[in-house]
């Protein structure tokens, strides 16, 4: 396969946020609740994207403290970054400032260089557990903007926005990398991915909610959609 349809990701994020049910959603189509605290796991699989097929290599990673100094540094050489929190857990989200500091030095060294900046995802996990839900959507969306990454919120257990996660995170690797070749990516400006809009909306449009809430009038679309 062409070397420009690979494409390495890594997810990261706390223990037991959901990080190997995500990717095993994705790699074999199927839900596991079972915790494993592992080290670090290895997958590949293809995936078609706007017509083009791409090979993606997943490195899921362990969360617990203890093996964060065993990172490799061939994760943070990967093309994108997918944090995961969970939204019944705010120590969850509050857990990938590690993670976004480590990914951001290695952002800066890849724009010194002239290289092309990673592209960075947060995704709220569990957004099927609405009942027991401790972050707001609004939360995460803000976090993520903040730290420059794009957002969405997903729940492996009821397959819900895990093919479009990745599939976007395909999509601004790709676009990061036609950036990066045309000359616009390779000096200062690193490579920003943006706050997601709702499913449904097209992306640039306000994926804000009004007054950063959760709690609109009962037409509202953000009232109605719990998980983006």
């Amino acid at each position: 396969m062409d070397p420009d349809n690979r494409i390495t990701i890594t997810v990261c994020g706390d223990g037991g946020c959901g990080k190997s049910s995500i990717t095993l959603r994705l790699v074999r189509s199927e839900w596991t609740h079972d915790y494993d605290p592992t080290i670090e796991d290895s997958y590949s699989v293809t995936r078609t994207v706007d017509g083009q097929s791409y090979f993606l290599m997943l490195t899921d990673t362990a969360g617990q403290e203890e093996y964060r100094s065993l990172w490799a540094a061939s994760n943070l050489r990967s093309d994108a970054f997918l944090l995961v929190y969970d939204i019944t857990n705010q120590h969850s989200l509050e857990g990938l400032e590690y993670f976004a500091e480590m990914i951001d030095m290695e952002e800066e060294n890849r724009i010194d260089q002239g290289k092309v900046p990673p592209v960075k995802l947060v995704a709220g996990n569990k957004c099927d557990l609405s009942s027991a839900r401790v972050v707001k959507a609004a939360e995460g969306l803000e976090w993520a903007r903040k730290r420059g990454c794009g957002f969405m919120e997903t729940s492996a257990r009821e397959m819900v926005n895990i093919e479009e996660t990745f599939a976007l995170l395909v999509r601004r690797v790709v676009e990061a990398r036609r950036i990066a070749a045309s000359g616009g990516a390779s000096a200062k400006q690193p490579a920003r991915t943006g706050a997601l809009p709702p499913l449904g909306e097209k992306e640039g449009s306000s994926a804000t909610p009004p007054n950063g809430e959760d709690h609109e009038p009962k037409q509202s679309f953000w009232k109605r959609l719990r998980c983006w």
